[in-house]
């Protein structure tokens, strides 16, 4: 009961300290997924040598659904489907830059829009593709 009370006051501290917000990003929370899949085991080859065979049976299920959400990641499609089919406008908002920019101005316009949508730093493997796809369509040219 000990370890239902603890699981109990973790998910109230989590609630408390997120107020709806992640708390994690992506990487964070696969780590900390990965150690409570761990504690999980832990307490559940713990319990079950007690004899208490229901919560080590929940328990495991935890810690596998944990260890699970710790693999899992996301699909990456590859380049975008429009890349080859974007015109030089869609590029140019999709960077948001004028139609008389420079390649250093292009340039720096990726970088800055990069730096925000890369999926290590919370953005999706689509939006990189697309800003790529715009860049190499306007530095192409």
């Amino acid at each position: 009961m000990l370890y239902l009370a603890l699981g109990a006051a973790g998910l109230a501290v989590y609630v408390w300290a997120s107020s709806g917000k992640p708390i994690f990003r992506r990487s964070e929370w696969r780590l900390a997924s990965a150690a409570f899949a761990l504690a999980a085991f832990t307490a559940a080859a713990y319990v079950g040598a007690r004899g208490e065979w229901w919560i080590s049976l929940a328990l495991v299920m935890l810690g596998l659904w944990l260890a699970v959400s710790a693999r899992r990641t996301s699909l990456a499609p590859g380049p975008s489907p429009r890349a080859g089919k974007m015109s030089d406008d869609e590029a140019r908002s999709i960077l948001g830059v004028g139609a008389d920019a420079t390649k250093a101005e292009i340039q720096a316009a990726y970088t800055r829009l990069m730096r925000l949508a890369h999926p290590d730093k919370g953005g999706t493997t689509g939006l990189a593709a697309q800003l790529n796809a715009a860049r190499d369509r306007l530095i192409r040219k």
